[in-house]
């Protein structure tokens, strides 16, 4: 990988945090791929269009998600304490990425893992139309089929950036758009001990959470196994997002939370 993709993706470190910000709602959920569903994730208040950033269940049920866009280096240990805690986990997957490590994305696939969307070239999609929204979607789709088989639905936007047109867009695809509403805080590197806090403690952390790691970050390798053994001892169940998520017949609050419909289909 160029020392210019190195340099961008690490940006994502910075920036993503004031795009958690600016997304409206720290808890968030989703609408299946219609048009019809699309309408439904207009906020009461604002008209504007959410992502899944949780999803309200009464089953004690989280998911760990990591994005995939710079490095590969502790892909092997991340899969290793995964498949030591029994827990399937979802990876979104840039484009590029894929294409400079595709042993990587092999193993993630055969492990029996979620991969998700994570655009082709990690661009700021809230500065891109439909037209080029769909693009980098099919073009990471394509690079992950060719080399997997696997067909995908998720898809998170770069830096956690989206608007009206990237959620209308990534439906229009046959994607759900997907936030979270835990950050691991891992790639601002604070140590172990408080990535461990950050999200066992977090205020946010209940049923149907989405928590955000990132497969290069300096201290997830060193802390996930107590992570994912500290979720179980508060007796939620770890599942893959797309186990977690309504697929059908559902709608979002003005946080974003994704609930089941309690309108007719």
């Amino acid at each position: 990988m160029n020392l210019f993709k190195a340099v961008h993706i690490r940006k994502k470190h910075i920036l993503i945090a004031f795009a958690a910000v600016a997304c409206i709602g720290v808890c968030t959920c989703l609408i299946p791929p219609t048009a019809a569903r699309v309408s439904a994730l207009v906020s009461a208040k604002t008209e504007r269009k959410l992502p899944i950033y949780c999803v309200e269940t009464d089953k004690p049920q989280v998911s760990i998600s990591f994005d995939a866009a710079w490095g590969a280096d502790d892909t092997d240990e991340l899969l290793r304490i995964l498949a030591d805690n029994n827990v399937k986990a979802t990876f979104f997957l840039c484009g590029y990425w894929v294409e400079d490590y595709p042993d990587e994305v092999k193993k993630i696939a055969e492990a029996g893992h979620d991969l998700g969307n994570h655009s082709s070239t990690h661009p700021h999609m809230n500065q891109l139309n439909s037209e080029q929204i769909s693009k980098e979607l099919a073009d990471c789709h394509k690079t992950v089929k060719d080399l997997t088989g696997m067909e995908m639905d998720l898809f998170r936007p770069p830096f956690g950036e989206y608007n009206n047109t990237v959620i209308e867009t990534a439906f229009a695809n046959s994607y759900y758009p997907i936030q979270w509403n835990v950050d691991s805080l891992d790639w601002k590197e604070l140590g172990a001990d408080h990535e461990l806090n950050q999200v066992l403690n977090h205020k946010h952390l209940s049923n149907g959470s989405i928590i955000l790691f990132h497969n290069d970050a300096k201290y997830t390798p060193e802390v996930l196994d107590a992570i994912i053994k500290g979720l179980k001892e508060k007796g939620y169940e770890l599942v893959p997002i797309s186990q977690l998520i309504y697929r059908d017949n559902f709608e979002l609050d003005h946080e974003g939370r994704q609930k089941k419909s309690t309108s007719a289909t």
